[in-house]
């Protein structure tokens, strides 16, 4: 089941209903934001800052800010509608769209199983840039068509991520992740203005564990001594392989990725 809407009622629908209208601006010209939020035993994680986001994404894309009670009920009806099939761990996905016009927008809800992830995981760079003077920077779009096909490029390669660059030459993110470092015994990430999104996840590492927002080069990744991704269905995720080289899960990245998972156990909505 799915929950779909507009800003001011919906309800829970079929999977296979048929509910975007042909001149919906967020399936015509992308003009839409969407938060991923990891359901753990039915609870969702971090939520608050998931629909906070949300609020920050439609802001940026000129939509009318989103009816964050509303969605906070058609989460929980979602879940519940899907936790036979979700099992332990379920991957939520709030969908907020322009709707027919930017003031129409709509809300569509569907909560399906989430694979977990391996224990590790490899990346590669791509020769793409992202562009940190856009006008939508900072906002998780449903414009997404330059991740997918840098994805299906990492794919292709056997990996699962694909690293960007931003237009000054630095570090930037992964297509569905943000990249921390390791470079001689200090965590850093790239600030926000280098174009990243501000990841839910990114954020928790940075306050719990005092990582350093840092310009960083990318041409010096193959100087970095350890490395992972962070995300909403990854948490802290070590790259043992980035491009050709092999890299070791180091001692800082063990021990965030099991501080991370300490945390999170007993904490749903930090």
């Amino acid at each position: 089941m799915i929950w779909f809407g507009s800003n001011v009622s919906g309800g829970l629908q079929a999977d296979d209903a048929e509910l975007i209208g042909a001149a919906n601006r967020g399936y015509t010209v992308g003009q839409g934001a969407f938060e991923t939020v990891i359901v753990r035993q039915g609870q969702p994680f971090v939520l608050d800052r998931h629909l906070e986001r949300l609020g920050q994404s439609a802001s940026i894309l000129r939509l009318p800010q989103p009816n964050i009670a509303l969605i906070r009920t058609a989460i929980e009806l979602t879940i519940e509608a899907n936790l036979l099939a979700i099992g332990d761990l379920g991957r939520l996905r709030v969908t907020y769209a322009a709707g027919e016009s930017s003031n129409a927008p709509t809300i569509l809800v569907t909560c399906t199983q989430q694979p977990p992830w391996p224990v590790t995981t490899s990346a590669i760079t791509v020769q793409w840039v992202r562009n940190e003077r856009s006008a939508i920077t900072g906002a998780k779009s449903t414009s997404y068509a330059e991740n997918v096909i840098a994805l299906d490029f990492a794919h292709e390669r056997s990996a699962s991520e694909a690293i960007f660059a931003n237009g000054a030459g630095n570090l930037c993110e992964g297509a569905t992740s943000n990249v921390f470092v390791v470079i001689d015994g200090e965590v850093l990430t790239p600030p926000l203005s280098s174009g990243c999104l501000p990841g839910v996840t990114r954020g928790l590492v940075i306050e719990w564990f005092g990582a350093q927002e840092r310009d960083i080069e990318f041409t010096s990744l193959d100087q970095v001594s350890e490395l992972f991704l962070t995300s909403t269905t990854r948490g802290v995720h070590p790259v043992t392989k980035l491009d050709e080289r092999v890299l070791a899960v180091g001692d800082i990245t063990r021990r965030l990725q099991s501080e991370f998972l300490q945390r999170i156990s007993s904490r749903p909505n930090p």
